[in-house]
């Protein structure tokens, strides 16, 4: 059992996190210039999150000042590898972290949109065989900077087409990180500009996140990586439900749902024979029709640790069928970035081979 929002990890070896450029919140970072002139705050705070404007590239602010905000407030995210694919659009960042943990964060540009998928977590504890990052285990969380500073630098990157979606849905569990993550949000939202009913979180179950979020003031989204609808089998894909079964989880979206009126999704990675056959379009409409739910239809993307297939595509769009016959709003996720590792549940793929659930054979 993981506990929500434990004390930030320090750096290896008992070393003290820096103070990165962007875990401040605006009181505190006017409180390293208060020997300034007030108007330089806003220059200062503005430009690197509104423009998100390099320090050294902020003209309106003396050389000497960003030298000293600069040395005293570093980035918190060393590039790697950057990865390319679909023809440009689609990018995948793998960072370093200051204490030589890693992330990675997923740019993808669409007809009507461009998203951001950004990690809340080093890794991830929930332990799904399926997905790659939680194959790899659990690091660190991240901090405030290190989730907000993904969003502006893939924004920098996606220049001039303007960021539209952020999508909490990369690295870790958010709701096991709330707090950070809340401020991230809040932080995106207020002083980067994106409209909260354009941020999504995702979570495997966490309950107690969910029935915080039912009481938050922004109204983003919720999305639940549901991936079974009965407890026998989401206790082995998602073993997070043998703390949190699905009453329990269905008692919380409903209590979000009254509070917030926003339509859930829940996210279904389609694994052969394990989870779509047509009992389990059955027990998932009736989950989905008691929640108004809308369904995001997956097909399991290849992970080294993971032996089981995703389901084949014409049988991908039976499982749709089958949903939209009982009465559910389904669609299927097009996948993009899986030659490059960036595909849903491929994020820090691993070579630790984890035994695959049973294959049924019910009908």
């Amino acid at each position: 059992m993981t506990p929500l929002d434990p004390p930030q990890a320090a750096g290896r070896a008992g070393r003290t996190a820096p103070t990165l450029r962007y875990d401040l919140d605006r009181e505190e970072f006017g409180a390293l210039l208060a020997d300034e002139p007030s108007y330089r705050l806003d220059q200062v705070w503005d430009g690197i999150h509104a423009r998100g404007t390099e320090l050294d590239d902020l003209s309106n602010v003396p050389k000497a000042l960003r030298q000293r905000l600069a040395e005293m407030l570093p980035l918190g995210l060393t590039p790697e590898t950057e990865s390319v694919s679909d023809g440009g659009e689609t990018v995948k960042w793998l960072w370093k972290l200051h204490d030589g943990h890693h992330i990675e964060t997923v740019l993808m540009h669409y007809d009507d949109r461009t998203t951001v998928c950004v990690s809340s977590q080093a890794g991830c504890a929930m332990g799904c065989g399926f997905c790659a990052t939680g194959q790899s285990g659990f690091d660190r969380h991240l901090s405030v900077g290190e989730i907000v500073e993904q969003v502006v630098r893939a924004r920098r990157t996606s220049a001039p087409r303007r960021v539209s979606n952020i999508v909490f849905m990369g690295m870790g569990e958010p709701f096991a990180n709330y707090d950070r993550t809340w401020s991230a949000v809040e932080r995106i939202h207020r002083d980067l500009g994106l409209g909260a009913r354009h941020i999504t979180i995702s979570t495997v179950g966490v309950v107690p996140g969910i029935e915080r979020l039912a009481e938050e003031a922004l109204p983003v989204n919720l999305a639940v990586s549901l991936h079974a609808a009965n407890d026998d089998l989401r206790d082995e894909l998602v073993p997070i439900n043998r703390q949190y079964p699905l009453n329990h989880l269905v008692d919380a979206c409903e209590r979000y749902l009254a509070a917030k009126n926003r339509r859930i999704s829940f996210e279904w990675a389609l694994i052969d024979g394990v989870n779509d056959q047509p009992v389990d379009a059955q027990e998932l409409a009736v989950l989905c029709r008691r929640l108004r739910a809308h369904v995001n239809l997956i097909p399991l993307n290849p992970t080294p640790g993971y032996l089981t297939r995703g389901t084949p595509p014409d049988r991908v769009r039976e499982f749709r069928d089958q949903l939209e016959h009982c009465g559910v709003n389904a669609t299927v996720r097009h996948t993009r970035g899986t030659e490059i590792d960036a595909a849903c549940g491929q994020l820090r793929a691993s070579r630790q081979l984890v035994d695959p659930p049973r294959r049924r054979t019910r009908s």
